[in-house]
């Protein structure tokens, strides 16, 4: 295999890691004040926030928005702002309210990753992609010199051997977050080639080579696919080994991290007739579920294989809003999902997807249903900081 690229990754040479450091652009796209506060915080500084878009801001100046990051980007590479860290991958410690979750930032090859459904490569989506979100993003990337990732990757590690190959060397940084992000600590990992075997070792042997499966950043690890897919062409055969746009930085931490939480995604369904709904709800398959109809919960039966029990859920919802009128929307916890039906609505609670059944799942039965999962809460992403070239 040669999934696994060691990275020449970039770090800010001597900025305040505090204001460089900023939440993946995917988060609070609807909170116009969090973005507002982080836009504060930076102002005058060297950070990361200059080289990104924040998706709250995509219908909002959105060429001149791009075109002054990607400026951002030239300048700091110019004025000498990174420094390279050659050679090894980072071990990212991250504390939140969840705990410290334990990476290891690297760079994966695109030519083994696909987010097609049912797909057998190395790297895979976890959930179905939304082929309409990409040409936005591959604007904001096309004429990018360099990628900041918050794509975190998933690998199946219950014994924990690829953490416990790591030799650490250097702390490259150790800081607080901004708006309540916690705090990272990055050290500088000595022996890469080793850990790349103790990577490869997971999957010696199995028929299914699944090495990694797309967490978090789905859509921005399948813009980098695409964006390399469009450069290919242009390439010898010789330059496509080395093109810099080839290999996508991204972050790997074990599913069987304890800092990890995957937490359903729920259903709520706001119709003139929630008892209707719940009436026509008519789900088998020997599992069970919850549902709430104006405050009031009962048990439902629900497929024992919950991506199809979530498929059939949204089938359902989707006959019943286009016969009955109404709109689902997608809710984390159980409280908030049942206080949002005390005001006259249907909630169905989505049973959790346990980790030892999560890669099995997606090696049998492809990509899982869009909502299916979350990690963490919006402040617990991946936040920019390292960086590399791909041009």
């Amino acid at each position: 295999m040669n999934t696994i690229v060691i990275p020449k990754i970039l770090l800010p040479a001597a900025a305040e890691m505090e204001t460089w450091a900023v939440n993946a652009c995917d988060q609070f796209t609807s909170d116009g004040k969090y973005w507002e506060e982080v836009e504060k915080i930076t102002e005058g500084k060297l950070s990361a926030f200059n080289l990104i878009l924040p998706e709250i801001y995509l219908k909002d100046n959105v060429e001149k928005r791009i075109s002054a990051a990607n400026a951002a980007m030239e300048k700091y590479l110019r004025e000498g702002v990174f420094k390279e860290i050659d050679g090894g991958f980072v071990s990212v410690e991250r504390t939140t309210g969840s705990g410290t979750r334990t990476g290891i930032v690297l760079a994966i090859d695109l030519e083994d990753y696909s987010f097609e459904k049912g797909a057998k490569t190395p790297v895979r989506s976890t959930e179905a992609t939304i082929l309409e979100r990409i040409p936005p993003r591959v604007e904001i990337r096309k004429n990018a010199p360099i990628e900041l990732p918050h794509i975190m990757l998933l690998y199946d590690d219950p014994s924990f051997s690829v953490l416990g190959s790591v030799e650490r060397g250097e702390v490259l940084y150790n800081f607080d977050l901004m708006q309540n992000g916690g705090h990272v600590k990055g050290e500088y990992i000595k022996n890469a080639p080793q850990v790349i075997e103790a990577f490869y070792s997971l999957v010696s042997g199995a028929e299914d080579k699944f090495l990694f499966a797309v967490g978090d950043g789905n859509h921005s690890l399948a813009t980098a696919k695409t964006c390399w897919d469009n450069i290919k062409p242009t390439l010898t055969a010789e330059q496509r080994l080395t093109h810099p746009a080839r290999y996508a930085l991204a972050e790997a931490v074990n599913i069987y991290d304890p800092a990890l939480k995957f937490q359903p995604i729920h259903r709520l369904v706001k119709t003139a007739d929630p008892a209707k709904f719940a009436a026509g709800l008519n789900l088998k398959g020997g599992g069970c579920a919850k549902i709430s109809v104006n405050g009031a919960i009962s048990q439902i039966p629900f497929h024992k294989n919950i991506p199809q029990g979530i498929r059939l859920l949204d089938d359902y919802i989707a006959k019943y809003i286009a016969e009955e009128g109404g709109e689902v929307d997608y809710i984390h916890g159980e409280s908030e999902l049942i206080s949002f039906t005390k005001a006259g609505a249907a909630g169905v609670m989505v049973p959790p997807i346990q980790k030892s059944d999560f890669f099995s799942l997606i090696s049998k039965g492809g990509n899982l249903p869009k909502k299916t999962f979350s990690m963490g809460e919006g402040n617990e992403k991946r936040y920019y900081i390292e960086a590399k070239l791909i041009k």
